[in-house]
């Protein structure tokens, strides 16, 4: 697991204060990029801002590109799924775990996590490469479903219905900034229940 907001709560000493480092990094990272732009920003600012050298910065985010792409919720989100009470249906216990995820988050974390989606939309290379990364995401998702459901993640419905919620995930991610005030989490959930009814029109 990498490290993240979750180890900070529940790793070793080694751990959390590895996980404080990458937070700061981001932190600082994303303050740069939301003041004087994505392409205008280099690592040696972010690494002077974070107050380690740029060495220390690859030790944790192998390019600038990672440093916006690394999403601290993904392993909270993954632990709360698993979490659920095995009766819970997969949707449900998907809902229940993104509104347990977003609704922890201190005002803070909140808001450096819609500034690191708004980034991520609004800079091409950035949304190309997390559009790429989901890819991946497909397989994470496949393994824990086919646990919860007590099947094998090559499983052809299980592929389905991981695919099934990257294409939601993208279709709410990309059109949040045409919301207006509409919240994340509400406009994910509806997502969600249109999915469990079959995605009726």
């Amino acid at each position: 697991m990498p490290d993240t907001a979750a180890t900070i709560k529940t790793g070793g000493l080694r751990e959390r204060k590895k996980a404080r480092t990458r937070a700061a990094i981001q932190e600082q990272g994303l303050r740069l990029f939301r003041e004087q732009g994505y392409d205008a920003t280099t690592v040696e600012q972010i690494a002077a801002a974070a107050e380690i050298s740029p060495r220390t910065f690859f030790r944790y985010f192998p390019t600038k590109e990672d440093v916006a792409l690394f999403d601290s919720t993904d392993p909270l989100m993954f632990a709360a799924f698993e979490a659920q009470p095995p009766e819970v249906s997969v949707i449900e216990a998907l809902r229940r775990a993104f509104h347990e995820v977003y609704e922890g988050l201190t005002p803070g974390e909140l808001a450096r996590e819609q500034d690191r989606q708004k980034l991520i939309r609004s800079v091409p290379d950035l949304r190309a490469r997390m559009l790429d990364d989901l890819v991946g995401t497909i397989d994470m998702f496949a393994e824990m479903v086919a646990l919860r459901v007590g099947r094998s993640p090559r499983d052809v419905a299980v592929r389905s219905f991981s695919g099934a919620l990257i294409g939601l995930f993208i279709g709410v991610f990309l059109a949040v900034d045409e919301a207006g005030p509409i919240d994340y989490v509400e406009m994910f959930d509806a997502a969600m229940e249109q999915l469990e009814a079959g995605l009726p029109l």
